[in-house]
């Protein structure tokens, strides 16, 4: 795969389910596309890969989190077109709080239990968006704007955003 998404295969991604539920073996190609594809092929690419880990621009599922390390590998090659894209997903991912709202909203009721996965992994991909934080500054310190001002923009958003509530 060339140097970018070395680890790639590292991950056992027909163990996991998408934001839509279905099995994440579409990511890696997406991801591929993304890295190595024309910037009419990157921001394709993009967009199906937002459907998967990020739903509706709102739900994330079990492989989000996995594939936030790779977005912001991405995100943080000089190389890789539509580097506004990804921060915008990015930041839709970490902004994500539909699982932990509903759980929050039906406390003390019999329902709660079954959210315990899907907020793990809004959890698991803040923390991991989180993680990269010094990609995302790296970026918002280029001199391109069309860089840059995305990257500031998820920086405030992560500064910004709540906690999620106490369940």
């Amino acid at each position: 795969m060339g140097s970018l998404l070395r680890s790639l295969s590292g991950v056992r991604w027909g163990e996991l389910r998408d934001a839509t539920g279905a099995a994440a073996g579409g990511i890696p190609p997406l991801l591929s596309r993304i890295a190595y594809g024309d910037e009419d092929t990157a921001r394709i690419a993009i967009d199906d890969l937002g459907d998967a880990i990020c739903a509706l621009g709102f739900v994330v599922g079990e492989a989000t989190a996995p594939t936030v390390p790779f977005l912001l590998e991405l995100a943080g090659s000089p190389h890789v077109a539509c580097k506004a894209e990804l921060l915008d997903l990015l930041g839709s991912i970490y902004q994500t709080d539909q699982w932990h709202s509903a759980a929050s909203a039906t406390q003390d009721r019999k329902h709660d239990a079954s959210y315990r996965q899907q907020t793990g992994w809004e959890t698991a991909s803040r923390t991991a968006v989180c993680a990269g934080r010094s990609v995302i500054e790296g970026v918002a310190s280029s001199v391109r704007p069309e860089e840059a001002t995305p990257a500031r923009k998820l920086l405030q958003v992560m500064d910004d955003t709540l906690p999620f509530p106490e369940l």
